[in-house]
């Protein structure tokens, strides 16, 4: 681990009431304490004032407790701002080491002087994450809560929020953390036996041992699993495209959902070429919108080139929503939109209820019976707040996400459970054929250090670096 004290603009740029430069590692409190003077122990037309700073330092200030003063280039004796300084000492700290925060004005000017000089007394700018990594490396949070930093940072709703925090809080750590440790205490007692089978009793009968396997590792590895779809979506978003055939009214429903005017309606149909992209929160989840080119032949090439852009959108959507007009008959184009979805989630839109009443409503298709439909007028605003009811209830089950749960919110943990469990099934296997305890115990190290990768035991640099890389420097 690199030791060197690192600094940062914590705060985003751009003008602002107040930004914040973070410093954290050995030097910190030295390098503020050469810039910073508290108030009534500098003045400016002093000129030896530069002298008394040492005598005036941090090193004086209580932990955790704001000061209010100034930043001072001691070479000039000029005021670089007016600031309030926190010193928060090891191991008491994001990081475990001293952590020096200056609150300043948030202009840029003022703060890239401060940090100019954090930097000359000795410090070096902070890598993407590279706070939140040492706070790892050092042993006060496990890489499951590093990760769930970042979502913090990036929740795009109050439910994204949530889920996150509670995994800051340690509720993925607890549930790996205790399947690993059932897996440790029958590796354990499996390796007694192995080297001193006269001394040690043998380990309990396979298929009482294949029975603690399923019920306490196999089954919540696989509830674990099956909740990464849960994380993905409030950490991503729920990628929803709208499709149909021209002139159905698919511009008109994104303006609805995001309640402004976002696309351009005419009665023109393909007055969509180019596909519009919104985020918005629906019920507390992210949702990722996209209003497509309207699906139909057409020899016009820019209007080919949206299209095959609406294919490609579909393809990669967790949910389609596929309009079609309640005044009109299904058309062979309705069909073949239809068929370009083919196996994709899916919920009918027939729209312009407005314009029709009772049996006049369009009669849909047989094949499509079995297909969630709703109806709205995206004109006057009817039908939507079911929509985006079945919108999520579509992506995400009929049940309300469980924010308390420990949710599996990236891929590279997933991953890592799925090579547990695999590891995990194949104990059990081996259990059932007899398999000598010998071969068995190496599929128990396979399932313990995949859990232990999880949290960050073992793992390589690279790709240690690969996942701070993904954070804000000041973070």
């Amino acid at each position: 681990m690199d030791h060197s004290t690192i600094a940062a603009i914590a705060t985003p740029g751009g003008r602002g009431g107040i930004g914040v430069i973070k410093i954290s590692g050995a030097k910190a409190v030295s390098i503020a304490a050469a810039i910073f003077a508290p108030a009534g122990r500098q003045s400016a037309a002093n000129p030896g004032y530069v002298a008394s700073l040492q005598t005036a330092t941090p090193n004086d200030i209580d932990s955790h407790r704001l000061v209010y003063g100034h930043i001072i280039n001691p070479d000039t004796g000029q005021i670089v701002d007016e600031v309030l300084l926190s010193v928060m000492k090891a191991p008491r700290s994001y990081t475990r080491e001293d952590v020096v925060e200056i609150n300043a004005h948030g202009g840029q000017i003022a703060l890239g002087a401060i940090l100019e000089l954090v930097c000359k007394h000795g410090a070096r700018i902070a890598g993407p994450g590279e706070f939140t990594q040492r706070a790892f490396l050092n042993g006060r949070i496990d890489l499951t809560q590093a990760e769930a930093v970042i979502d913090i940072i990036n929740a795009r709703t109050e439910k994204s929020l949530q889920v996150a925090t509670a995994q800051v809080e340690g509720k993925l750590r607890q549930s790996v953390e205790q399947i690993r440790e059932i897996l440790v205490e029958l590796l354990t007692h499996a390796e007694a036996a192995i080297d001193f089978p006269d001394d040690v009793e043998e380990i309990a009968a396979p298929p009482q041992t294949a029975a603690v396997i399923v019920a306490k590792v196999v089954k919540p590895l696989q509830d674990l699993i099956r909740h990464h779809i849960d994380g993905r979506v409030l950490r991503e978003g729920l990628k929803v495209a709208v499709t149909g055939r021209p002139n159905v009214g698919k511009s008109s429903l994104l303006n609805c959902l995001v309640q402004k005017e976002r696309a351009i309606v005419t009665e023109v149909p393909g007055t969509t070429r180019d596909m519009i992209e919104e985020a918005l929160n629906i019920n507390g989840y992210p949702v990722i919108l996209t209003d497509t080119a309207g699906l139909h032949d057409t020899d016009d090439p820019i209007e080919t080139l949206g299209i095959e852009k609406t294919i490609e959108n579909i393809n990669g959507a967790d949910l389609v929503l596929f309009m079609v007009e309640a005044n009109r008959p299904v058309t062979a184009e309705d069909h073949g939109v239809f068929e370009r979805i083919g196996s994709k989630s899916m919920i009918i839109v027939l729209n312009k209820v407005d314009l029709v009443s009772g049996n006049d409503i369009c009669k849909l298709p047989a094949a499509w019976a079995a297909i969630d439909c709703v109806h709205t007028s995206a004109l006057y605003d009817r039908g939507i707040d079911n929509l985006k009811d079945r919108i999520v209830a579509t992506a995400c089950g009929p049940e309300p996400i469980d924010i308390e749960a420990a949710i599996v919110p990236n891929l590279r943990q997933k991953s890592l459970m799925e090579d547990s469990l695999g590891a995990a099934e194949a104990i059990c296997r081996e259990l059932a054929n007899g398999t000598p305890m010998e071969m068995v115990a190496i599929h128990f190290q396979e399932a313990i250090e995949a859990l232990g990768q999880i949290l960050g035991n073992n793992i390589k640099v690279d790709l240690l670096d690969q996942i701070f890389s993904r954070f804000c420097i000041g973070k």
